[in-house]
């Protein structure tokens, strides 16, 4: 089915399957989650002992083998892509590991699910989610720089995982929910609104502008694609593109739209809380699901501070995506998938420091 845009006044489609999840009902339930026994984690740390010396880039899902865990991995990557589109692994002893150790668990294991593609201007494939003093209103500022709150939003590329090294003091509570639903919520209340998200709103690129591109780009956050609910949504980006003249100028309604977007992702009823303690790695598919962070507050000490690895992933069996997801809004893989931010001239890299990832 190619891309559907509804015409003008045509009724909306509901959109059913296993991405139309309320996290009410999710939470309830817990089978988004699975612990390593003490025979995977023995298998992970045979694998990591045949990478201690190569370099991150180099390890690939032949060089990081799991003879027993990858069946199980690629069940809970299918979930990922064509269910649910969440899960969270638990379960991994962290503290025996130093970061250098635990980045190359964490690459080996996405190496099992996809290919790692940057993640800013700088190239960095193994982003790590930090606070660097930054201030989120800076319209340069990544917000994984910060400890502010950040609204629900989508990142680019297939999927998003992240591991847990460090928790903070207080807050920090990561929080996903179902894009589908919100669309569909939407539709029920508010068709007018749903519709309005179907059209491209603009976004700046942060300064981290790919080759023949412009610093801003506009792509619809609605999308239906072979009768599935393909969602791209950070408003934080489309607030601070108003900060640029050549951008056209939010209408009432697109303010309202995004609102709507905003109030449905942060109703109990509808998203999913979850606490994410060191050792977690959690998983996500940025086509179906728009994640959060709570405000924290972080340790005085510097070796206690909230630190998480990230990685974005390009899957090449991934779902059928809109057309400008890899034309104007991105680049592409070799495989054809969204390939995160790339810049000319910018080789990419795996840092191991978190200030080694500053922009």
């Amino acid at each position: 089915m190619p891309d559907t845009v509804p015409a003008p006044g045509e009724a909306l489609p509901l959109i059913g399957g296993p991405q139309a999840w309320r996290g009410v009902d999710q939470a309830a339930r817990g089978d988004w989650a699975y612990t390593f026994s003490a025979a995977e984690v023995a298998e992970i740390e045979t694998a990591l002992a045949g990478v201690r010396d190569t370099g991150i880039l180099a390890i690939d899902r032949a060089a990081f083998p799991l003879p027993t865990l990858s069946a199980r991995l690629a069940a809970i990557r299918r979930e990922i892509l064509e269910g649910r589109g969440f899960f969270l692994l638990r379960g991994l002893p962290i503290d025996r590991y130093s970061i250098a150790e635990a980045a190359r668990i964490f690459w080996g294991i996405g190496a099992h699910w996809g290919e790692a593609v940057s993640q800013n201007g700088k190239g960095h494939v193994l982003g790590h989610v930090k606070d660097l003093g930054l201030d989120y209103a800076d319209p340069l500022a990544r917000g994984y720089q910060t400890s502010a709150r950040l609204p629900y939003h989508t990142d680019s590329s297939d999927m998003v995982g992240l591991l847990c090294l460090q928790t903070s003091r207080t807050g920090g509570l990561s929080s996903i929910v179902s894009t589908t639903t919100v669309y569909n919520e939407m539709v029920k209340r508010r068709p007018d609104l749903a519709a309005v998200l179907m059209r491209p709103l603009y976004r700046t690129r942060w300064g981290e502008v790919p080759e023949g591109r412009k610093p801003y780009y506009g792509t619809a956050p609605f999308n239906l694609t072979d009768g599935r609910l393909i969602c791209s949504y950070v408003r934080s980006a489309v607030r601070k593109a108003q900060l640029m003249d050549v951008v056209p100028r939010l209408t009432p309604e697109q303010v309202a739209a995004m609102d709507m977007f905003d109030a449905l992702a942060n109703d109990p009823a509808l998203h999913l809380d979850m606490v994410l303690a060191p050792g977690d790695m959690q998983f996500v598919c940025n086509h179906s699901i728009a994640h959060s962070r709570t405000a924290y507050e972080d340790h005085p000490e510097p070796k206690k501070r909230r630190h998480l690895l990230r990685l974005w992933l390009a899957c090449n069996d991934g779902p059928t995506l809109p057309a400008d997801f890899t034309g104007e809004h991105q680049g592409r893989t070799a495989g054809g998938r969204p390939d995160g931010i790339r810049v000319p001239g910018v080789p990419l890299v795996a840092p191991l420091e978190a200030g080694a990832a500053s922009q």
